[in-house]
């Protein structure tokens, strides 16, 4: 893919603040991208100067930070489009559709969000987007993209403290009886099964939060919240519970008439890692 300058606009909001306590004390960006924006003089003024690291900033400065190298490796795919229901400097939000994968394995290198993303990008200029997050091939749902190296670390983070609330909405076979709860039961992989994961003692810590929305004849509509993110979470905690997602064969699910399971990721919320502003992305 053809290099792109990627970059972004910073607003100072704070008296003092300089360009290397910005990138180390408050981004936290790793001491090798440090170095290397160091280099390149990679950060400027609004008309392409390079700014002084170590000179305190006043408030309302706007510097421009650039990644001359940061490419991502996704082939753009301008026959498969995604939804685009957030979009600024820092972050992407897009809504990937039920069957489709997160990004290209080794036999495939197209037909992903990731492939679906980066033609959307091509379209501006771009050539860096990563994803934050994963959803399992058959969950419909939201998932948060970084432009830029800075927000993939930052977002990253916040992935790793929970600073991101996820909700999820669910059809479960069944009738769930308590209204809310809490399933925290390890998840492992299963031995027996290459891309299975099971409710195993020696497996790692998650929990899931629920609430019944409402009950049908003969299943239960629930919103899950996420405190842990292990692979296929909600679908091994309620097949686990006797309420398997509804279509999930995989887990003991009965079927639906267009094989798919009822599984969306609904909403995030999170506050924004460069404008502070408190952000909520939902699917309507």
């Amino acid at each position: 893919m053809e290099k792109a300058n990627t970059s972004f606009h910073y607003r100072i909001d704070r008296e003092g603040l300089t360009v290397e306590e910005l990138l180390r004390d408050e981004w936290k960006a790793g001491k090798k991208t440090i170095h290397q924006m160091r280099m390149e003089k990679a950060v400027t003024d609004t008309a392409g100067n390079p700014v002084d690291w170590r000179t305190p900033l006043e408030v309302g400065m706007k510097l421009v930070f650039h990644f001359k190298d940061a490419v991502s490796s996704y082939k753009p795919d301008k026959d498969i489009t995604v939804s685009i229901l957030f979009e600024d400097e820092h972050i992407i939000a897009a809504l990937k559709p039920a069957g489709m994968a997160i990004h290209p394995d080794e036999t495939d290198d197209g037909g992903t969000f990731m492939n679906a993303i980066m033609a959307h990008m091509v379209t501006t200029g771009g050539a860096y987007a990563e994803h934050i997050h994963r959803l399992d091939k058959g969950t419909e749902g939201i998932v948060l993209v970084a432009k830029h190296p800075i927000a993939k670390a930052l977002l990253d983070r916040m992935i790793e403290e929970r600073a991101i609330t996820r909700i999820y909405h669910a059809e479960v076979d069944g009738l769930v009886k308590r209204m809310r709860g809490t399933l925290q039961y390890p998840i492992g992989r299963d031995r027996h099964h290459p891309t299975r994961r099971r409710v195993s003692p020696g497996g790692q810590d998650a929990i899931t939060r629920y609430r019944v929305m409402k009950r049908g004849e003969e299943t239960t509509y629930i919103e899950a919240s996420l405190e842990t993110g292990r692979t296929h979470q909600i679908r091994v905690h309620f097949s686990h519970i006797g309420h398997p997602v509804t279509g999930d064969t995989l887990y003991g699910g009965s079927e639906t008439a267009d094989g798919n399971y009822r599984l969306t990721a609904k909403k995030v919320s999170f506050n924004h890692p460069f404008t502070t502003a408190q952000t909520t992305i939902e699917v309507k």
